[in-house]
């Protein structure tokens, strides 16, 4: 089982890279998204690989006027994973670790785009994560994410747009290891609760500098996962392994209205949702058809559209979001303002939200 990857020293076991351990779940994946200083245009791409599942899909959405347009796309991967285009979505590492490009065209495809990511800084490996269901494995992966800036263009039902590095920022981030994906299990652990998963991440884009911030909490609210750093350019980098943070809800959903992180004594961060808000099922997340690694035979491509006010936040395929946020990065008397997405998936119980059921609202 020879590809092309074998030619390159990258092995980590006797067997060829065709094989990716023993697990069914595991995946290789890229994401990215970007967007204009007001929000006004937003888009996000997406590409993952499944070698036990021998699928590889695809996605790029546009949301703008109000509108998020969802190109969706899947086939064989057929064990060569160096191979990174699935229909009209091509990606191509033009410089490891500093600059991507995202190309979308040709096929009849109702969205095309040529685009060029950046790096702004080097990329930050966030701790590991790894979560059981009982004794049963659940995820187990690594990610590194990366802000940037953006250039080239993307047309869409006969506008288009120029992006320019000075106005168009975003971010990127490539996970691997195992976390469900494909047709779900046929039997799933005994738990005995009601699903839950409490996940917020934020990286945000300031002049001289990249922030992230997320968190993991089970049901009770204790972090699992949680961490924040600051890149200011240049001039180090600084990790915070606990930080603590204050969050406010529109009162009966669990859409956050404001959201403060205390780094450290004289450093804090402020982010405020303005209410563009990018549902990530266009990328597959929650999508019962469009799910990541699901299988969809040879070769499948699929396109739609979310109109404005289609977008119950309690169902299914809208509960998962990035919303572009404000942000005020304030480290002892300076103050820096910014932008960039709070990503916010809360499902089930967390106490410290007063959230009990699935998908109750705060108070």
């Amino acid at each position: 089982m020879l590809t092309q990857g074998d030619d390159y020293p990258l092995h980590q076991t006797p067997e060829p890279i065709a094989y990716a351990g023993g697990d069914r779940n595991f995946y290789d994946r890229y994401f990215f998204n970007g967007y204009s200083d007001d929000g006004s245009l937003f888009f996000a791409a997406a590409m993952g690989l499944y070698p036990q599942l021998d699928i590889i899909d695809a996605s790029f959405c546009l949301l703008v006027d109000g509108v998020q347009h969802n190109l969706r796309v899947s086939r064989r991967l057929g064990s060569e994973r160096l191979d990174l285009q699935v229909g009209p979505i091509r990606i191509e590492i033009a410089k490891p670790l500093e600059q991507l490009r995202v190309i979308v065209g040709g096929e009849d495809s109702p969205i095309t785009a040529d685009l060029l990511f950046a790096a702004r800084h080097a990329p930050i490996e966030e701790p590991r994560f790894t979560r059981r269901n009982g004794s049963r494995l659940f995820m187990d992966y690594t990610r590194m994410t990366q802000s940037g800036a953006w250039s080239g263009t993307i047309s869409c039902e006969g506008q288009s747009w120029t992006l320019t590095p000075d106005a168009h920022l975003g971010t990127r981030d490539r996970s691997w290891g195992i976390r469900p994906v494909g047709a779900p299990d046929s039997q799933p652990p005994p738990m005995g609760n009601l699903p839950q998963f409490y996940w917020l991440w934020a990286p945000l884009n300031f002049p001289g500098h990249a922030t992230f911030f997320h968190t993991n909490d089970d049901g009770a609210g204790e972090p699992w996962n949680r961490r924040a750093v600051i890149d200011a350019f240049g001039n180090g980098v600084a990790e915070y392994d606990r930080p603590s943070h204050v969050l406010r809800y529109t009162p009966g959903t669990r859409r956050i209205e404001a959201l403060s992180v205390e780094l450290a004594a004289d450093t804090r961060l402020e982010i405020e949702p303005t209410g563009i808000d990018f549902h990530m099922s266009g990328l597959g997340y929650t999508h019962p058809k469009w799910g990541h690694g699901m299988d969809h035979g040879g070769s499948e491509t699929a396109y739609d559209r979310i109109e404005p006010g289609d977008a119950n936040p309690h169902q299914q395929l809208y509960f998962h979001i990035q919303a572009f946020s404000r942000a005020t990065l304030m480290i002892g008397e300076q103050q820096h303002t910014g932008h960039g997405v709070l990503e916010q998936l809360l499902i089930g119980p967390h106490a410290p939200s007063g959230f009990t059921g699935l998908l109750d609202g705060a108070p």
